[in-house]
């Protein structure tokens, strides 16, 4: 072995030790969680930590389960968060495609002002969106939940944007050319071309909505209704000091997610490797 093969081995080496220490140190909580989820009541605050349980109880996912609505919450999440990622998948495409490929007038400007309402914090605009929706009398219903995912979200419509310009244009002036509308080109190419993206938004999006607190909490007062996000901080409010049972439900809302993201993994990578660059 030469020495810049030697060196070349030991930057490798020492790069990856670096990965996994910080690797282990972001699954740490995680890992923490589940352990948490399967021991007794007593060994949770033990010390030192008891890092396997003895013994292991199976038992404590049931009785989370049976504590709270459990699955009526998940069926509630997953309408909620389903139709909320369709419709931001959908419709943050369709207004990407617009400013990126239809060319019309001030589309940079309109573009711009878009933009520009990242600056605002959702909790500066709470207020008058709850008021808005109390006027329209939505207000403990999911509509508020569901209907802003139909008018876009603006950093899906960026990043989507980006995406979208690395396709060659000159698919497009063909689809043009062979009679095609912009509605034929956005559904036959762009949306083929670009599942990588669409990917990354579907996850993003999805995550967003089933890990969401505040909006179940502002317009949600029907517990019958309430999210899992919800539901588990109302067990806690009731069994605080069953933190196994707490581990264990919070365990299960994290499956979802974490399951999504291997099934998705290598798609998602490319997506956000691929975004930005140019063709």
């Amino acid at each position: 072995m030469t020495k810049a093969n030697a060196i070349s081995l030991t930057r490798s080496l020492a790069a990856h030790a670096v990965l996994l220490a910080l690797s282990a140190a972001f699954a740490l909580p995680f890992i923490w969680l589940v352990i948490t989820s399967l021991k007794p009541p007593r060994q949770i605050f033990e010390f030192p930590p008891r890092w396997i349980p003895d013994p292991i109880q199976w038992s404590n996912y049931r009785e989370a389960i049976q504590a709270f609505p459990f699955i009526d919450y998940t069926i509630n999440t997953l309408f909620v968060t389903l139709s909320g990622t369709f419709a931001t998948v959908a419709s943050s495409a369709l207004v990407a495609y617009g400013f990126a490929v239809v060319r019309w007038r001030w589309s940079n400007l309109f573009f711009l002002v878009m933009l520009s309402t990242i600056m605002l914090p959702g909790q500066v605009t709470a207020i008058p969106v709850f008021i808005i929706f109390k006027q329209l009398g939505w207000i403990g219903s999911y509509r508020p939940l569901v209907i802003p995912a139909f008018f876009a979200n603006v950093f899906f419509v960026f990043l989507l944007m980006q995406f979208f310009r690395t396709i060659p244009r000159d698919l497009v002036d063909a689809a043009r050319i062979d009679g095609c509308s912009h509605l034929d080109i956005f559904w036959r190419i762009m949306l083929r071309l670009s599942k990588p993206a669409l990917a990354v938004v579907m996850f993003f999006s999805f995550t967003g909505g089933w890990n969401d607190f505040m909006g179940p909490l502002m317009y949600l007062n029907d517990d019958r209704m309430y999210t899992l996000s919800l539901g588990l901080q109302q067990f806690m409010a009731q069994h605080s000091a069953e933190w196994h049972l707490l581990m264990a439900g919070s365990t299960l809302m994290i499956l979802p997610i974490v399951a999504l993201f291997f099934f998705l993994q290598r798609t998602f990578i490319e997506g956000i490797s691929l975004t930005g660059l140019k063709a």
